[in-house]
């Protein structure tokens, strides 16, 4: 379709029911899995057992045991000589990190079983910049065929900001309206951000990335307040990265800003958002209160419009889009789309994002 026009959808809200496979996907910070301590993720509609055992490796599991159901993530890590396993608690079963079966503690000595037949689903699960993903492949067997993201501007120690929230949406909606360059001055009009009077013409430059694109470095809109707080000449990159990353990247001379988004699937009406800012700007010591209160504000007002847009969505209405302000969300459905032909066809992918100066009002 031309660019220049507006398209209507139907049915948006099925859009991709399916979710991205052979990638990672965001599961927890490195902070949140302490040793010894299994925990229970919910990712793309099945359960994962995640956790840290005590001596420090990585499990991620599928958290149904085999036998009776129970959730491993209710058991504990066992070391033993060289060996690391989860003990469900029902029956003490034993699961090695690769998923195979370890021990079963009913069976008597001349009972012969070859246990190591018994396996649950493994996720190969990667660990970088005090981040943790999980792998979901196409094939449950499949190995990573490329490492997790790494993200520009991790700086200054721990995350200064983190909020969650769970959006009640799919991830394909949670991304599209994350993305939207155009519902600011509506949805998150403050006094120290936006006001409804303050809208302006926006042109700005784009260009593929790695699996996404990117709004190219610039000097961040006038009428966008909080940017103030930072000093300078503040210099800004905007970057989406499937299946759900989306990051700002902001450079003050030698210091640095990074608000990263991490959208996780959980299940087909249901969207994790994880927000992440890592700063070395003494702003983000100074005034830490005063900008957790407002990436908090931001989130809760977009899961309060999410919440309205679901209204509208249980009759599958017919939905327009026009350019420019809407062709980043044509973009991500473009890029799934490759993603998934790549992968089921076998070649490298090709990102069918060009190069293009996009210009709306907001």
């Amino acid at each position: 379709m031309p660019d220049g026009e507006t398209r209507a959808v139907r049915g948006e809200a099925k859009f991709g029911q399916g979710f991205l496979t052979d990638c990672w996907h965001f599961a927890a910070l490195s902070s949140d899995l302490r040793p010894g301590k299994p925990t229970r993720l919910e990712l793309m509609g099945e359960p994962v057992m995640l956790g840290r055992g005590r001596g420090g490796r990585l499990f991620a599991l599928k958290d149904v045991c085999p036998h009776r159901a129970a959730p491993l993530s209710a058991g504990r890590f066992r070391s033993e000589a060289d060996a690391e396993t989860i003990e469900c608690p029902y029956h003490g079963w034993r699961f090695a990190a690769d998923g195979t079966c370890a021990a079963i503690p009913s069976l008597t000595a001349d009972q012969a079983m070859d246990i190591s037949r018994i396996r649950v689903r493994r996720y190969p699960v990667a660990e970088r910049q005090g981040l943790v993903f999980v792998w979901v492949g196409a094939d449950p067997g499949g190995e990573p065929d490329h490492p997790p993201p790494d993200f520009p501007g991790v700086v200054g120690g721990r995350p200064k900001l983190v909020d969650r929230i769970v959006f009640d949406a799919h991830i394909d909606q949670a991304v599209v309206g994350l993305m939207d360059p155009a519902h600011g001055p509506f949805v998150h009009r403050q006094w120290w951000w936006r006001t409804a009077a303050s809208v302006h013409e926006k042109a700005k430059a784009f260009e593929p990335r790695e699996a996404g694109f990117a709004m190219v470095r610039h000097a961040p809109s006038k009428n966008s307040r909080l940017y103030a707080v930072l000093g300078g000449a503040p210099l800004t990159e905007i970057v989406f990265r499937l299946p759900g990353f989306r990051w700002e990247h902001v450079t003050v001379g030698r210091r640095q800003v990074l608000s990263l988004t991490c959208l996780t699937p959980l299940d087909e009406r249901r969207t994790q958002v994880t927000q992440l800012v890592w700063s070395d700007h003494p702003a983000f010591t100074l005034l830490k209160p005063v900008l957790a209160l407002a990436a908090r504000v931001f989130l809760r007002q977009d899961s309060h419009m999410v919440d309205l847009q679901n209204q509208g969505l249980q009759g599958e209405p017919t939905l327009l889009r026009i350019d420019d302000a809407d062709r980043q969300a044509k973009w991500y459905q473009q890029l799934k789309r490759e993603w998934i032909a790549s992968r089921r066809e076998g070649r490298p992918f090709a990102n069918p994002v060009q190069p293009a100066t996009l210009r709306w009002r907001s």
